[in-house]
């Protein structure tokens, strides 16, 4: 019979607490909780509560992991300029945007974070070129965006950032690429849109969902950092959707209308249903992976502040080994 030892090529080891950083297949006993545990992987998606927002809204924007995030700007009972910070457990303020604005993008870390785009009422007047870069503290002015719009996506990084589609006086294919200084005309979206998702890099990115006028589209197109391709459509056609993960390992949730729980994951070719969100909404923000990703704010038939975690199959996860 092959030992443990022979199989994964690690020996069990005695600690006093859990490692923090195991490897997939590591199996230890903890002696003070007296607990024989392995990091193993989670065989499906499921949503989690998280901690709720400091201020319900919905139309704001997000960025950085589940544990590591960000979410700014929205509308409550008037245009928000706030920013909250998430690490995993609970929200806490961060530094105002310097221009308050609903139906933003953004993109980046929560310390090194990019808003750009979006709408100040009224909808006539009101779309936005501003973009504004977070340290982790405060937000500065960035380059504008060479095209106002509200309700567009966005992708990438602080300083290698995709802004696509939206809304002017109608729907916009209009991709821009920004490289921490200024923004420059990247191809164009096959099917202009607005209240899209996306998810990626700027040289590899998806975006799904949203309008093209009336109809709402079930529309994925990759982007390869000069032009966008047709991916799979989603199974359900929506809007006003989030996005998280990248080009090939990306993840769909919320939207509407109605309000919509429906979560998909994308392979780089086709979309499968996953476990729903508990609460339905669209507006909301969204950051993170695939395997781990976070939902927070949007709209139901009132504003809300609910966060909810993602935590996909193939994820690592503690397990404790019992008699059964």
């Amino acid at each position: 019979m092959s030992t443990y030892t022979q199989l994964f090529g690690k020996q069990v080891t005695f600690v006093t607490s859990d490692p923090s950083n195991p490897t997939v297949g590591q199996m230890w006993y903890n002696s003070t909780s007296k607990t024989l545990k392995f990091l193993g992987t989670t065989t499906s998606g499921a949503w989690a509560s998280g901690g709720n927002l400091a201020t319900a809204r919905d139309g704001l924007a997000g960025a950085g992991t589940q544990t590591a995030g960000l979410g700014f700007g929205g509308y409550t009972t008037s245009v928000s300029a706030a920013t909250e910070e998430y690490d995993g457990t609970s929200w806490t303020g961060g530094g105002n945007l310097g221009t308050a604005r609903v139906g933003l993008a953004g993109a980046g870390t929560q310390t090194v974070g990019l808003a750009f785009g979006g709408l100040i009422p009224p909808a006539a007047t009101g779309a936005q070129t501003a973009t504004e870069e977070y340290n982790g503290t405060s937000w500065t002015s960035g380059g504008s965006l060479g095209t106002a719009r509200r309700i567009l996506a966005g992708a990438g990084t602080q300083t290698s950032a995709l802004g696509f589609g939206g809304y002017v006086t109608g729907a916009v294919a209009n991709t821009e690429e920004y490289d921490g200084t200024s923004w420059t005309s990247g191809g164009n979206l096959a099917t202009a849109r607005f209240t899209l998702a996306g998810a990626g890099t700027q040289t590899s990115a998806a975006g799904f969902g949203g309008n093209t006028g009336p109809a709402i589209s079930a529309a994925t197109e990759e982007y390869d950092g000069t032009s966008w391709t047709s991916g799979g459509n989603l199974n359900t056609s929506r809007r006003i959707l989030a996005g998280a993960g990248t080009q090939t390992s990306a993840l769909a949730f919320g939207g509407g209308p109605p309000p919509s729980s429906a979560t998909e994951a994308y392979n780089g070719t086709s979309w499968t249903a996953e476990t729903s969100m508990a609460t339905a909404r669209g507006y909301l923000a969204g950051a993170g992976t695939q395997t781990s990703a976070v939902g927070a704010g949007g709209y139901t038939t009132t504003r809300v502040a609910t966060t909810e975690e993602f935590t996909g199959a193939g994820a690592p996860v503690t397990k404790t080994v019992t008699a059964t």
